[in-house]
């Protein structure tokens, strides 16, 4: 029974099945609130919501579960469907590890986040923390297909990559979000990191058993060679050699002849 089993079976009653769909719809309830203010209080209740390290350790404890309530967006149909589209990863992913599992995830994330922010001192959101989500769902379901823009059919594993590359360059741009996307992919790392370098090691045994067989099928040369004309199966493919009363091989060619030559 592995690690993880074994906490299932402990503490598999505390999960929270449907988290992320419950997740989801509360951030599209704090976006139905923010489009309700001006934008002043909406800066205001941003600056209420979000992980603050310096006011999380002067006692502002919600911080730790708010910030992943906050809006990747200002626009209502975006807000609508990265709502829908949470909750499909959500689903998934649950199908996939069952609700403690996935629940674990979540929440491990979102203790690396605030870990994150209490070492290294960062404001954080969950917009990172729910990209984990998602490159969680394209490893178990890479070939998966949604509809970009509605229209174009696209498979999730391409929507993955294209999110690495563009948070990838938001870090070159901005070195101060290195620690922001790490801390928030933890999760991922420590989910799926230990099997990819497995696989890895598994496919540079296979091609060094392949070469070490290459080094050794080059090195014995041939196999069959004619104790009449010293050709072997390397000379033609064609060849068939036989062993003769006297115990020598002879090929297909040589031994024509000799019959030709008998009769």
């Amino acid at each position: 029974m592995s690690f993880l089993d074994k906490l299932e079976a402990r503490f598999g009653r505390f999960a929270i099945p449907g988290l992320v769909q419950l997740v989801a719809l509360l951030q599209l309830g704090v976006f139905m609130i923010f489009t309700l203010m001006a934008p002043e209080a909406r800066e205001a209740y941003f600056d209420f919501l979000a992980l603050d390290a310096d006011r999380l350790l002067r006692g502002e404890v919600w911080r730790l579960i708010t910030f992943i309530f906050i809006p990747g967006t200002t626009h209502l149909l975006w807000a609508v469907v990265g709502a829908m589209f949470m909750r499909w990863l959500g689903r998934g992913l649950e199908e996939a590890w069952g609700p403690f599992r996935s629940t674990l995830y979540f929440l491990g994330g979102m203790l690396a986040v605030a870990v994150g922010a209490l070492v290294f001192g960062y404001t954080a959101t969950g917009i990172f923390l729910f990209q984990s989500l998602l490159l969680a769902f394209a490893v178990i379901y890479p070939n998966e297909e949604i509809l970009l823009f509605f229209i174009l059919p696209v498979r999730i594993r391409w929507i993955a990559w294209l999110n690495v590359v563009l948070t990838g360059l938001m870090v070159l741009g901005s070195p101060s979000l290195f620690w922001p996307v790490l801390c928030s992919h933890l999760n991922f790392i420590i989910a799926f990191g230990p099997g990819f370098f497995q696989q890895q090691r598994h496919q540079s045994r296979v091609a060094e058993r392949r070469a070490q067989f290459a080094q050794a099928s080059e090195a014995v040369g041939f196999f069959h060679q004619c104790s009449a004309c010293g050709k072997t199966e390397l000379d033609d493919p064609a060849l068939d050699f036989r062993v003769n009363d006297a115990g020598e091989e002879i090929c297909s060619v040589c031994r024509s002849k000799a019959t030709q030559a008998n009769s």
